[in-house]
């Protein structure tokens, strides 16, 4: 029977679980409170220049396929994507930079040259993330967190010992270049936790970074929010923007629909996309499943600060996306995760979109973006941000050997409080809950209400957990839990 699904958000996940439940021939609407689409992932253009506000890098694209492919589609029916090579450079210092290549055999290449013995050694360290990467990305992963029996297989029950490791432990075994051992533990920062703090079974991150590369949709990543949405326009979705969500009614116990500008609209499923902290603030407080208590007391992935910049010349001696370590990695951290505060020397991150696409700014002008994580639920105010803005322009200027400070024509800054703003993202996090040990699977916030019937919830928050790719497959999941409920 045909069932009216009332869908909150247009992330990612919000847009895959609509694509499967329009699939299976339900009327779907999705309801965005901004006024474009992508949620996190969203798109703007001024004065010439086109910036994605959110993700910018296009990993794990066997994942992407996989979405497409169960509507017996492909990516390149609904976008172009392009192998960077480099896939970035990470800068130390002055002069003091490496670049990471689009194949394996390069990255070993240049490990070997830094630390002899290392390129074996990472060959040995890729060959056991790329069999975590076949357990976890292609079985794991696509299990709804309902049971710790979903983790036990003959495959993880050989890699227990993994779950109770960290990533960082496991690196510093192999390698002892400082360099080398911060590039092996950036791609777990992706996951929103501290890499001594991260499983070891996770360094399936390194598979995606070293054995599949770093691709770039030909027009950004928005590229990427437009093509689903194209997807699910076609599969008969209805999708409203401008539409902010007042409340979830619930009758008996039962979602029966939501509210928006004060109309009720009538649902035999509702499905939040939105912020699951914010998700559950359009509840009455006794149908709510976790209490301020427990979102407290949960370990979430970073906010950040990011500066988006047009610039009016070429810039030189930078990739398109590129790395600054020239800090103490380990202190900023600290100031993330163990004593929440401003980092005195912050790593940042540069990426310039205009390097790849020619569209992104206009001829002889770059595009780009500045981004520093920061402690969720920090002081944010435009007198910081400015301050940082001063403090990274300078080493980005210093290490790359070029004055641009003055030729930004352009400047536009987004932290903590844009994040509440925009997302109702709980503590301004931008990245979500992360995936420490005991907030994995199922021990993260549930795909269904556990005290409401027929409302169910997707996204960063809940099950597998932060990132694009986890997104696409939470959609997946929380459409399969539904579908399942109606055969009940």
């Amino acid at each position: 029977m045909r069932k009216t699904i009332q869908i909150i958000g247009s992330g990612f996940s919000s847009l895959a679980a609509a694509c499967y439940l329009a699939q299976q021939g339900n009327k779907v609407t999705v309801y965005e409170k901004n006024s474009t689409i992508g949620g996190r992932a969203r798109q703007f253009k001024e004065d010439g220049f086109t910036f994605d506000m959110g993700p910018s890098w296009y990993w794990m694209p066997d994942v992407f396929e996989r979405f497409f492919q169960d509507f017996n589609k492909k990516p390149s029916d609904y976008y172009e994507l392009i192998k960077l090579n480099p896939a970035y450079r990470v800068y130390f210092g002055m002069d003091d930079f490496i670049s990471i290549y689009d194949n394996l055999e390069e990255i070993k290449y240049t490990f070997e040259t830094i630390e002899k013995g290392s390129g074996q050694k990472l060959q040995n360290f890729i060959d056991q993330a790329k069999s975590n990467y076949d357990i976890a990305i292609k079985n794991l992963v696509y299990r709804p967190g309902i049971s710790p029996l979903e983790l036990i297989t003959k495959e993880t029950a050989l890699k227990l010992n993994q779950f109770f490791k960290n990533v960082s432990t496991d690196i510093r075994k192999n390698f002892k270049n400082e360099r080398l051992i911060q590039i092996l533990e950036f791609p777990v920062l992706f996951l929103g936790a501290k890499p001594t703090k991260t499983p070891s079974f996770y360094n399936f991150m390194n598979y995606a970074d070293f054995g599949l590369g770093t691709w770039h949709p030909k027009t950004g990543m928005f590229d990427v929010i437009r093509g689903i949405e194209k997807l699910a326009l076609e599969l008969g979705v209805t999708i409203k923007t401008n539409s902010p969500i007042d409340k979830i009614i619930v009758e008996n116990k039962i979602a029966t629909g939501i509210v928006i500008n004060g109309e009720i609209l009538k649902a035999d499923i509702v499905l939040s996309g939105a912020d699951y902290h914010h998700s559950e603030t359009l509840l009455e407080k006794q149908h709510r499943a976790y209490s301020e208590k427990y979102w407290k007391n949960r370990v979430f992935a970073p906010s950040s600060l990011l500066f988006f910049v047009g610039i009016n010349k070429k810039i030189e001696n930078i990739s398109h996306h590129a790395l600054f370590f020239d800090v103490d990695f380990n202190q900023h951290a600290a100031d993330i995760y163990d004593n929440p505060k401003w980092p005195e020397a912050p790593l940042f991150y540069a990426n310039f979109p205009s390097k790849t696409d020619a569209t992104a700014a206009p001829d002889g002008m770059e595009s780009g973006f500045f981004l520093i994580p920061l402690a969720p639920g920090i002081e944010d105010n435009e007198i910081l941000r400015e301050e940082y803005f001063e403090k990274i322009i300078a080493r980005f200027e210093s290490l790359t050997k070029q004055k641009i400070k003055n030729s930004i024509i352009f400047k536009r800054s987004f932290c903590k409080n844009d994040f509440v703003t925009d997302y109702n993202a709980y503590k301004g996090n931008a990245y979500g809950m992360a995936n420490t040990l005991l907030q994995t699977a199922f021990l993260r916030p549930k795909l269904k209400s556990k005290k409401v019937k027929n409302l169910y919830f997707t996204g960063q928050l809940t099950v597998p957990g932060p990132g694009v790719p986890p997104a696409l497959i939470s959609g997946k999941l929380a459409a399969e839990l539904i579908q399942k409920s109606f055969r009940s």
